[in-house]
């Protein structure tokens, strides 16, 4: 870790900190609270990927839904016209539609070769976009000045790193730049997820592995067939199995750094207060 001690971190001039787990237990809830602090730069592997990996796909894909409309066609056609997606850091919304769903078309499903097909470019992205971290760590400081630096990670940076694994490339290459802080939930907090997930289901990604055998056993089970499926139903019902699947790849990561509970990082209100919950938590890691 590059930071071995409590005093190691609060006597640092640099301090530089990356965030995961779960989606909805405070990763960006502490971004944004120590960018407003001021002195911290606040990098989105979200807003990354839907900017750099992945916005000629989001645009190219409203282009093909414009393109089936003559009047918008047309329009397109003679360049009179502009379509591009406003992704920001509070609306990612471009990047989990592109997504999509799979399932039946007429429902809004995408078939399922193309769903795999989109999942497999978010993989490449994301990792993409989480070995960019260390350019944007120099970026900060010399283009922008700015001393402190937050990796706000998506909710599947699990899919992709082995904590298990002492030489995973992602997290060898993270762990050098930045002190990795698992966001830890409760069971609490996953029923939580699962309840809000429910009313409104949202496209994830998923392991490759995992989401093949989700597909598989999702269909014998609702004895459908794959262009009937409703997509809602399947990523509702994928969902409490995803969280399972990646709790114990959250517990394994936490090895190569530190773990906040989100019951604590509720209680944050400044970047003080944070300076002192992460000293605990280095304190209490030995």
């Amino acid at each position: 870790m590059i930071y071995q001690s409590a005093k190691d971190w609060q006597n640092a001039p640099q301090k530089r900190v990356l965030f995961y787990g779960m989606s909805g237990l405070g990763k960006t809830f502490l971004s944004n609270l120590l960018r407003d602090a001021g002195g911290w730069f606040h990098y989105s592997i979200d807003y990354r990927i839907g900017t750099r990996y992945m916005g000629e796909l989001i645009a190219d894909n409203a282009k093909a839904h414009a393109m089936q409309v003559p009047f918008l066609r047309d329009l397109l056609l003679s360049d009179s016209i502009y379509i591009g997606s406003n992704i920001t850091f509070n609306n990612l919304a471009p990047v989990s539609t592109y997504l999509g769903k799979p399932g039946d078309p007429t429902r809004g499903g995408l078939p399922y070769a193309e769903y795999t097909r989109r999942q497999e470019q978010f993989r490449h992205a994301e990792i993409s976009a989480l070995m960019d971290t260390s350019h944007f760590i120099s970026r900060a400081q010399s283009l922008y000045g700015y001393p402190h630096f937050i990796c706000d990670t998506g909710g599947s940076i699990c899919e992709w790193a082995d904590g298990d694994d002492p030489n995973d490339p992602l997290l060898s290459e993270l762990s050098q730049h930045c002190l990795l802080i698992y966001l830890q939930g409760s069971d609490a907090h996953t029923e939580a997820l699962i309840r809000r997930f429910d009313r409104a289901p949202k496209p994830m990604a998923y392991q490759p592995e995992f989401l093949a055998e989700a597909w598989t056993q999702y269909l014998a089970e609702q004895n459908v067939t794959a262009d009937k499926v409703d997509p809602d139903s399947f990523i509702r019902w994928t969902y409490a199995r995803a969280l399972a699947h990646r709790k114990p790849r959250y517990e394994a990561m936490a090895k190569w750094g530190i773990t906040l509970p989100a019951s604590e990082v509720s209680d944050v209100r400044s970047a003080e207060d944070f300076d002192a919950l992460v000293a605990r938590a280095l304190d209490m890691r030995g």
